[in-house]
């Protein structure tokens, strides 16, 4: 019998929903928690408008209070129908990093949804505890009734982009830090993303953006937007500290290649004003954006340049309505809305 063939879709792919998990630990926004359920509440109405939004929470008092802001983003409950909520036990919010990984499998002539199971260690173990959250991906194939693949393998949904047709965007920073797989290498990773994920070719940037604790997430970064076409964060300013980083990646960008062999589109996004809190910099980008099946969400800044990042992901996405989401207070605690998302695909 032949080996399945995996396949994990772009994010502008159709969804059947997003899945959430509802925010509770004060640590990861400390002395600023209070304002940030609200943020979730806008972006689950925000997503609720485009499909439907499956939500994390710990028990009935966490659902209780996701409603009540729900309902003041939704006062006539237009969408609330479309909103579902789940016992699902969680350390932090992010479930870009430990939600479920859905991807397509094909085995003897059929098609069938999959969920794949990475292994998660809270960005190389420096967060605990995280048991809950690593048991997230297991729990919602459960609840589904999806097969469940292991992979063997420490991945988080922000390390990587996928334009769905063979390519994949990463960093060498993340995917090849020793507190992730010191066993595997280079090669050993790029293999076992091309059996998992259908990935033919790897393209690999270098470092992240100052004040990202996941050490160079990729949704902070560039993203795939078509199949050959890539949006990136530019740094103008020579003097800032994401000025070099994020220009050696785009020289990286220039120099790749798809797989018939034509150099990607970049698009250039622009970094916003420097975010700082507590006097600590904090990795605001308009990269860590969010395709939903009609729109798109973008985290803006209270600052100037909110209007030409819309503007620039507006260009990308004509058949989507661009939507900025004010994430001042959620990017205290490190990430914003690709960060807190997860999508599941449409079989």
């Amino acid at each position: 019998m032949s080996e399945p063939r995996y396949l994990m879709p772009p994010e502008w792919a159709p969804h059947s929903s997003t899945w959430l998990s509802w925010p509770h630990k004060l640590e990861s926004w400390p002395g600023k928690f209070e304002p940030v359920p609200a943020v979730f509440a806008e972006l689950a109405y925000q997503l609720s408008r485009s499909e439907a939004v499956n939500i994390n929470v710990l028990d009935e008092a966490m659902e209780l209070q996701a409603r009540e802001l729900l309902g003041e983003c939704d006062p006539e409950g237009r969408y609330s129908h479309r909103v579902r909520f789940h016992r699902i036990r969680t350390n932090d919010a992010w479930c870009r990093d430990h939600g479920p990984n859905y991807v397509f499998r094909e085995e003897g002539g059929r098609r069938d949804k999959v969920i794949l199971d990475w292994e998660y260690n809270a960005w190389g173990g420096k967060y605990e505890p995280y048991d809950d959250d690593d048991a997230v991906p297991s729990r919602v194939a459960e609840i589904q009734g999806l097969p469940r693949i292991l992979p063997g393998m420490v991945l988080e949904g922000g390390a990587i982009d996928v334009n769905g047709k063979g390519l994949l965007l990463t960093t060498e920073a993340c995917l090849l830090n020793p507190n992730r797989n010191p066993s595997l290498s280079r090669e050993e990773i790029e293999a076992r993303l091309g059996h998992y994920l259908g990935i033919r070719k790897v393209l690999w940037l270098g470092d992240g953006i100052v004040g990202d604790d996941t050490d160079g997430h990729v949704d902070d970064m560039s993203r795939f937007v078509g199949e050959s076409t890539v949006v990136t964060a530019v740094e103008e300013d020579p003097s800032d500290e994401n000025y070099e980083p994020l220009m050696e990646n785009l020289r990286r960008l220039e120099g790749f290649t798809g797989l018939d062999g034509r150099r990607l589109e970049i698009v250039r996004l622009p970094m916003p004003e420097p975010v700082f809190y507590d006097g600590e910099r904090l990795p605001a980008s308009y990269a860590n954006f969010y395709i939903a099946n009609t729109a798109v969400l973008v985290p803006t800044y209270r600052c100037a340049r909110d209007r030409q990042a819309i503007e620039v992901l507006q260009r990308c996405f004509p058949g989507r309505e661009v939507v900025g989401i004010d994430c001042s207070d959620l990017i205290w605690g490190l990430g914003a809305i690709n960060c807190v998302t997860h999508e599941e695909p449409a079989l």
